[in-house]
């Protein structure tokens, strides 16, 4: 999924907590988390354009790619 898409004309709205991170996800179904520990003295709201968190979507898909690689490197060794 192109990061455009996700944060254009998107809402991000608060899906559930967990390790720490608050969790949201766009109006496209793309649910990213937020480091509690990034609020700083800043508030979070339950509802916020997409592109004003577009800091966390770009880190998540970073890392998501860079697992999704070590995962297809890792069964390529397996084959041989």
């Amino acid at each position: 999924m192109n990061i455009k898409d996700i944060v254009k004309d998107q809402t991000a709205r608060f899906v559930f907590y967990r390790d720490e991170c608050l969790f949201y996800e766009t109006d496209n179904g793309f649910q990213f988390p937020v480091p509690v520990a990034d609020a700083g003295s800043a508030s979070f709201n339950s509802e916020e354009r997409a592109i004003l968190l577009m800091r966390y979507i770009r880190k998540h898909i970073a890392k998501t790619e860079s697992a999704k690689l070590k995962q297809e490197q890792d069964n390529a060794q397996d084959r041989e």
